[in-house]
């Protein structure tokens, strides 16, 4: 029994870790476009709640 709880362990853990892994991809991947791509200057500025509550509010019209 104790190993079938050990295989569902790695399974879930190898799930976190390509989610953290993709999570980091996309932060890079938004960071690279919105400075380089972009005209943004600061690279970590795409990363910050006012930089997308006003991309959201370009797309809805607010």
């Amino acid at each position: 029994m104790t190993n079938g709880w050990k295989y569902v362990r790695n399974q879930l853990a190898f799930i976190v870790l390509i989610t953290l892994l993709c999570l980091v991809f996309l932060a890079l991947g938004l960071m690279f476009g919105y400075s380089f791509i972009g005209e943004g200057k600061n690279s970590l500025a795409i990363l910050s709640w006012d930089k997308w509550q006003s991309i959201i509010d370009k797309f809805t019209g607010k």
